[in-house]
């Protein structure tokens, strides 16, 4: 599949047959045409870039044109089972909103974040150079991105906002990370829900219990 990321097999294992899906920042609709075709789920995108549009309609994947910083006024409370917002957390000018937004809308979240205390990251910096990688793609002076944030950093925010994380996985270029995964890991992804799933008493990395996916 064009487009294929290896964590579309670890977002599909969150989310059964049939579900509604609701896909912030979906790009070219790549993902949500994989849960379609793997889950079989109703799903919807959000997008603001008409290029991408464009791309999501090709793709056969319903999509709809608004600015995510604005909240997602035009949806019911609990409307969804999951929201996801895959590799784009990074490029939300209110993190605390949408997240709020996201819980409101759906049962639980699902969201995808470079790891900006990755240690190829951290090398470029000593080296005295923004870092350039796989997943933080751009230049400083062409990106789209305008929080930098590491695992650590989400995780407590998470506490700060009273939202529950369920799983996390964390990876080095399609590789599951265990072990220091603020150090070693260069995208996180979790499942999210409210605080009151919190009573769960799981530690993120003891939660993340799903099978490595294969790598793209």
């Amino acid at each position: 599949m064009a487009g294929y990321r290896y964590d579309y097999d670890v977002i599909a294992q969150w989310i059964a047959p049939g579900e509604k899906v609701l896909d912030l920042g979906c790009g070219d609709g790549g993902l949500l045409r994989y849960l379609i075709e793997a889950r079989q789920v109703r799903g919807y995108g959000v997008e603001n870039d008409p290029g991408k549009i464009l791309a999501c309609v090709k793709n056969g994947v319903n999509v709809i044109q608004a600015d995510m910083n604005r909240g997602l006024v035009d949806f019911d409370d609990g409307f969804f089972d999951h929201v996801i917002m895959s590799l784009s957390l990074q490029a939300m000018h209110n993190t605390e909103g949408i997240l709020a937004e996201m819980l409101r809308v759906g049962r639980e979240a699902v969201v995808s974040f470079p790891n900006f205390a990755y240690w190829r990251h951290r090398q470029s910096i000593l080296n005295g150079r923004m870092p350039v990688s796989r997943s933080l793609p751009y230049q400083w002076f062409d990106t789209p991105n305008v929080r930098f944030f590491t695992i650590d950093d989400f995780e407590a925010l998470c506490v700060r906002c009273g939202i529950a994380i369920h799983k996390r996985l964390a990876f080095d270029e399609g590789k599951v990370i265990v072990d220091e995964p603020n150090f070693l890991a260069s995208v996180a992804v979790y499942r999210l829900g409210r605080d009151d799933a919190a009573r769960l008493g799981e530690k993120p990395g003891e939660a993340a219990s799903v099978n490595q996916p294969h790598p793209a």
